[in-house]
This record gives structure tokens, C-alpha cells and sequence, in this order.
């Protein structure tokens, strides 16, 4: 008895082993973690790409489109700051933008007896810190349908949503609208406007 006893219980033991390690096998894999939403691409600009690890000055120079903004950018000696540390926002007026100004108006401003002027229009599309378009919607709403950013310049400008836009209105009353939001940039961000904005200037 003692023998077909210990002949059973080795069995038992031994069907049981197998049934363990077959579940082990068998059993459904823990559910991998879900993968993180891609980071959306950086807009490109005038068609050119714009590389977030790289300063407002370096993408700027890089779009065919913000030619006139970047020769501006040079004759009014900002370029060094605007490839610094920042971080900046900038509202940069497409070269269309540029053109829809009284004729001769950007051939005077580059001339160098006018580097302050320059320089005041230029540093009124820039705003302190990072503003994204969703930080620029809060603000809106936050406000009650109007946002005032006070800019570099030191005048405010005046900030609506308009038909689902983000309207920008100077101190003279000019309106300018965002056409390409949220270019990430090493120093901050650029948003594409499709006109000039203007300080008290005078």
C-alpha cells in the first residue's frame, strides 16, 4: 500500500506541475502600455521647414516668405536678440503684409536715419514669453471675448477671436489676423500675421 500510495501521490504532484506551468505558459500577456500621442510636426513657413531646436532668427531667415521681416529684423540690429535666450513671441508680418503698406514706407524705414522707428515696430510684434494659439484663446476667453498684451515696445495690443481667428488690432486701430499659429522655436514661438501692426510712433 505504502508503495501504490507514494507511486499515486508522485503522479498527482507530477499532473499538477504540468497544469502549473502550462497556465504560465498560456496566460494572456499583460495589455502593453497605450504609445504616447506623435508630437505634432512644426508648421512649415512660405513651404520651408522650421526646426524647433533652432532660434526665431535662424527659422525667420530660412522662409521665403519673411524676407522683407528679416531684412528689417538686420537694418534695425534686433537679429542678435532675437537669436538669444528669450523666450519671445513674435507675430511676424508675411512679405504680402509688407507690401500692403503705403508705397515706400519699407524702403524709408530701412534707411538707417530710421533704426529707431524700425526698431519700435519691430519689438511691437514681439511679446514677452511663450504664448501658444491655445494660451492666446485662454486669454481671450479668460477676458471676456478681448485680451490685451502688453509688448516688447511697451504698447499693448489688443487680441479678439474672430470667426474662429485670432484678430490682432494695434493702438491706431490696424487689424491683423494669425495665418500659420504655433511655429515652435528654441526661444519661444512665432505666429504668421498677414499684416503690419503699427506703435504710436511720432
Amino acid at each position: 500500500m505504502t508503495f501504490k500510495t507514494n507511486l499515486y501521490l508522485a503522479t498527482v504532484a507530477g499532473a499538477l506541475a504540468l497544469s502549473t506551468s502550462t497556465i504560465a505558459q498560456t496566460a494572456p500577456a499583460a495589455p502593453a502600455a497605450p504609445a504616447a500621442p506623435a508630437a505634432a510636426p512644426n508648421p512649415t513657413v512660405g513651404g520651408a521647414v522650421m526646426d524647433a531646436t533652432k532660434p526665431i532668427a535662424t527659422n525667420a531667415a530660412a522662409a521665403p516668405n519673411l524676407t522683407t521681416l528679416v531684412a528689417a529684423v538686420q537694418a534695425a540690429g534686433l537679429a542678435t536678440t532675437l537669436a538669444g535666450p528669450g523666450p519671445f513671441t513674435v507675430f511676424a508680418p508675411t512679405n504680402d503684409a509688407f507690401s500692403r503698406l503705403a508705397p515706400g514706407t519699407v524702403d524709408t524705414l530701412l534707411k538707417p536715419e530710421y533704426k529707431a522707428t524700425l526698431a519700435k515696430v519691430l519689438t511691437y510684434h514681439v511679446v514677452p514669453g511663450t504664448l501658444t494659439l491655445t494660451d492666446i484663446q485662454a486669454k481671450v476667453t479668460a477676458g471676456g471675448g478681448k485680451a490685451v498684451l502688453t509688448t516688447v515696445e511697451g504698447e499693448p495690443l489688443t487680441i479678439e477671436l474672430i470667426g474662429g481667428g485670432v484678430q490682432l488690432t494695434d493702438v491706431n486701430g490696424n487689424k491683423s489676423y494669425i495665418e500659420t499659429p504655433d511655429v515652435a522655436q528654441s526661444n519661444g514661438v512665432v505666429h504668421v500675421v498677414n499684416g503690419v501692426l503699427s506703435p504710436k510712433l511720432g
